[in-house]
């Protein structure tokens, strides 16, 4: 196998949670259109753009677009409000301690999230210096499960996607990383992120070595 020089993470669901505020905040949209929205409806939106989670929140109901620019506004603006909350305290447990484990042992770390409030989240959370570089909703224009995301993120890097292993919470995301030859470690439901080389309820207590070696046993 390739040697690995690069850890990859999405930010939702990996490093922390605002999965709630992402639902609470389309919920509210939902609301206030007379929408339909269950919590199973907000699992189809994990690792989606603003824009899919929208026309699947729509189920097929076409808008015209200023409406659908409108929509999303709203809805980016309630979710920005739960984000002011976000403190180092809703790092997902285990997170702190992975990154600087992969920092001893010599590995680049970037993000590749599809969020554009990708940023103000990891500057809430104290961890914006931990990256070596940050890939979100800003970056590329074809979201996951394209592999832009990911493949910018490396360039960035400066690391071949061969060497990097990509940390996922979503479907889509683990078949972005795949699509471009990246190791994959899937976080979470196995019903969701299985087809990851390696899948984990969560980063707590995992150790950078263990992970490593048994990502040296998996050949693409």
């Amino acid at each position: 196998m390739s040697k690995i020089s690069a850890f990859i993470f999405d930010l939702d669901g990996v490093i922390t949670d605002t999965a709630e505020y992402h639902y609470l905040a389309w919920k509210r949209l939902a609301d206030e259109e007379g929408l339909p929205f269950s919590r199973e409806d907000n699992e189809a939106l994990r690792g989606v753009s603003r824009r899919e989670s929208l026309v699947r929140l729509l189920k097929g109901k076409v808008l015209p677009e200023p409406q659908m620019e409108a929509y999303m506004a709203r809805k980016n603006e309630y979710y920005r409000a739960f984000l002011a909350q976000i403190t180092p305290a809703n790092l997902l447990e285990g997170v702190a301690d992975f990154l600087a484990q992969a920092r001893a042992h010599g590995i680049k770390l970037g993000l590749g999230s599809a969020s554009k409030n990708a940023r103000d989240v990891l500057k809430g959370l104290g961890i914006t210096d931990q990256f070596d570089a940050i890939g979100d909703g800003y970056s590329v224009s074809r979201t996951k499960p394209a592999p832009d995301l990911f493949v910018w993120v490396a360039g960035r890097l400066n690391v071949p996607p061969a060497e990097c292993v990509v940390f996922e919470d979503a479907e889509a995301g683990v078949a972005a990383a795949r699509e471009c030859g990246m190791y994959t470690v899937g976080i979470g439901d196995p019903a969701r992120v299985g087809a990851a080389d390696i899948v984990l309820p969560n980063l707590a207590g995992v150790q950078v070595s263990d992970l490593l070696g048994k990502l040296a046993n998996i050949t693409h």
